[in-house]
């Protein structure tokens, strides 16, 4: 509506009208928004991940010479990077009808509950051999050199669930993998696996096979 059109509205009624209209727009205005924010992680515009990219430190020949360490303890003392990185997860998980967050010892810890509790799903724990009290199911994956295994609570999941696997970091992607094959060996759907920090160099993601894996930050980068 132009000015001019503007100042012809001549009576109440009229102008009731021309309100109506302009809240309207203002409601789809703010939905397209709404939309893009959430399409943003997916190609890699969301200004929130330049921030989250600045805030993880890299510290080289940790814990061995030729190894650049992803540190996101620096992650964690930026209090808008942090609560950003948990935002973009539950944006993109919060309606998938997730009822399981299982998250891999032991960064895994620090982002899965939060996202769980976001989301309506409960945490699962995913650890080392000998950590969990109770009865346990174990599955064994490939290290550079040797074997390690992943170890379940009995019963913490129910065949039919619906879960999301997260860590904060795919490498080689054994304990992700271990951690996938372990819920779907007690007929749990995995639905994704989620990381924040991807090192495509190691091709983690290979090992994941079809599963799809859902990252932020590209650790080569």
């Amino acid at each position: 509506m132009s000015f001019y059109s503007f100042c012809e509205i001549k009576s109440s009624k009229s102008f009731e009208q021309w309100a109506i209209w302009s809240i309207m727009i203002l409601r789809v205005s703010k939905s397209k928004s709404v939309q893009v924010r959430a399409m943003a992680a997916e190609d890699g515009k969301d200004p929130r991940l330049a921030r989250i990219s600045s805030a993880i430190r890299v510290i080289p020949d940790f814990p061995k010479p030729g190894i650049l360490f992803q540190d996101i303890t620096t992650l964690l003392l930026d209090t808008k990077a942090f609560k950003d990185t948990i935002d973009l997860f539950v944006e993109r998980y919060k309606d998938k009808e997730i009822s399981v967050v299982a998250g891999i010892e032991a960064r895994g810890f620090i982002f899965g509950p939060p996202i769980a509790l976001a989301i309506g799903a409960k945490f699962v724990p995913m650890r080392k051999p000998n950590k969990l009290p109770g009865k346990v199911i174990s599955e064994e994956y490939s290290l550079e050199y040797g074997t390690d295994i992943m170890e379940m609570h009995v019963g913490a999941v129910e065949a039919g669930e619906r879960a999301l696997v997260i860590d904060d970091l795919i490498a080689t992607g054994g304990t992700l993998g271990a951690a996938l094959r372990l819920l779907e060996r007690v007929g749990v759907h995995v639905v994704e696996c989620a990381c924040v920090i991807e090192l495509p160099g190691l091709k983690g993601r290979e090992r994941l096979g079809d599963k799809p894996l859902f990252v932020l930050v590209n650790g080569d980068a």
